[in-house]
């Protein structure tokens, strides 16, 4: 839920109402109580990225461990195996 900001053309309160998106407006001011309270941009919503994939270390161009990769074959000299150098 987002804070909008409220500024009152009467009477000049200002105030920062934190509401749902599908709330109707505010129209009354509390300061005043008439009915010129105006709905300006607010400051938004906080975002929360949680997972991977949301940070620049996650993107790493290097390439990762040799966990995957199978060992160099250092050849043998006494067998047909075919890995003699």
């Amino acid at each position: 839920m987002p804070n909008y900001d409220y500024h009152c053309s009467e009477c000049g309160h200002k105030s920062e109402i934190f509401q749902k998106i599908t709330d109707q407006p505010i129209a009354i001011c509390p300061s005043c109580k008439k009915s010129t309270l105006k709905r300006g941009p607010g400051g938004g919503i906080g975002l929360a990225f949680k997972g991977s994939g949301f940070y620049i270390t996650d993107y790493n161009t290097e390439p990762k461990s040799n966990e995957n990769k199978e060992p160099p074959s250092k050849g043998c000299s006494d067998c047909s195996c075919g890995k003699n150098p």
